[in-house]
């Protein structure tokens, strides 16, 4: 049975933009304003946390949205602290929108005496007392069984269809999908699923992390304008590499396509100077005026499908659907132009 209610959103300090897009995409949808619920989060002079909610959210049904991304300790006490005051204020439900999910890459146990901090940070939603979990493309989808309560994850591949079949429209025919690594090829092959298109691998192994030893593609990729799918993109090290033994092995172009645009450290200045002709990007975190700058990188928009989550979560009603690129063309209503 639907809430009598409207949902209400707050946002911490992480991604504002991408809050108030959400907020805006669901006004449309329901006919009515829908803002942000009014509250600050300050720090004090030793950079300890503090929130206090202006309105009243007793009974409310109340979604935060707070990616844990950089700087990632201040954003996930942020959404911590934000869930423990809606919880002490009554809030009827909390569910934690983050669109990125930090701390995922730490998601089992590669070497003794290392933590499993997916799952520490897992704990902590829960006891801070939020019921749900909307998220975007999980860098380990197992993540969600660390979770005693429902987690959505929702995945990128249906928006980034969209904007391929646009920007490569009449010549699909000479798209090839690159997953960066053996580890990503399930994402790599769901996208090339979803367009068409046959799936290469560029076989990478490290030294240490961070760095890439050598390099190795598996697939011909001759004549091909070559799309590297992942779900989060860092200093660009690999990404930048990839594109360099794609070209040297006969393709024509290459593009990037990334859930995640983290993009620390030398990322920027790497991709600027990279051999991909594009790199394409969701505003899952908050682009940094150079990432704003570089011309080729393209940012595409999550609010539209983030938005219709939350309204269906609200209501009681599929989450699942909108893992299908024809139930989000509607949704995005022709923003993809070639």
């Amino acid at each position: 049975m639907a809430n009598l209610n409207e949902p209400k959103l707050i946002s911490g300090n992480a991604n504002m933009p991408l809050a108030k897009s959400i907020a805006r995409r669901m006004s449309i949808h329901r006919g009515m304003n829908i803002g942000l619920v009014d509250a600050r989060i300050e720090r004090f002079n030793d950079q300890e946390i503090f929130v206090e909610v202006y309105e009243n959210v007793r009974g409310e049904d109340m979604f935060i949205i707070q990616p844990t991304s950089n700087p990632a300790n201040d954003n996930l006490m942020e959404l911590l602290i934000m869930a423990d005051a809606l919880r002490r204020s009554s809030a009827a439900r909390i569910t934690a929108v983050i669109p990125y999910f930090g701390y995922a890459r730490q998601d089992r146990r590669t070497k003794a005496r290392t933590p499993i901090s997916a799952k520490l940070v897992a704990n902590m939603l829960v006891e801070a007392g939020i019921e749900r979990i909307l998220t975007l493309d999980l860098h380990a989808a197992q993540i969600q069984g660390f979770f005693d309560i429902p987690v959505d994850n929702l995945y990128a591949s249906p928006v980034f269809a969209l904007d391929i079949k646009a920007q490569f429209e009449g010549c699909l025919e000479d798209v090839m999908v690159v997953s960066p690594d053996v580890g990503g090829v399930a994402r790599a092959r769901e996208l090339a699923k979803r367009i068409n298109a046959p799936l290469s691998i560029v076989d990478k192994r490290r030294e240490k992390p961070g760095e890439v030893a050598e390099m190795t593609v598996i697939g011909n990729v001759q004549g091909k304008k070559c799309i590297i799918v992942d779900d989060m993109c860092d200093t660009a090290g690999t990404l930048c590499k990839a594109a360099e033994i794609l070209m040297e092995h006969g393709a024509t172009e290459v593009h990037s396509y990334i859930s995640h645009g983290v993009l620390s450290g030398p990322a920027v200045e790497r991709i600027t100077n990279s051999v991909m002709k594009s790199l394409v990007i969701t505003d899952s975190i908050q682009a940094t005026p150079a990432v704003q700058a570089t011309p080729n990188i393209r940012i595409l928009p999550t609010a539209p499908m983030f938005a219709q989550a939350i309204l269906n979560i609200w209501n009681g009603t599929s989450v699942s659907s909108l893992f299908e690129t024809e139930t989000l063309e509607p949704i995005y209503e022709g923003q993809f132009k070639g």
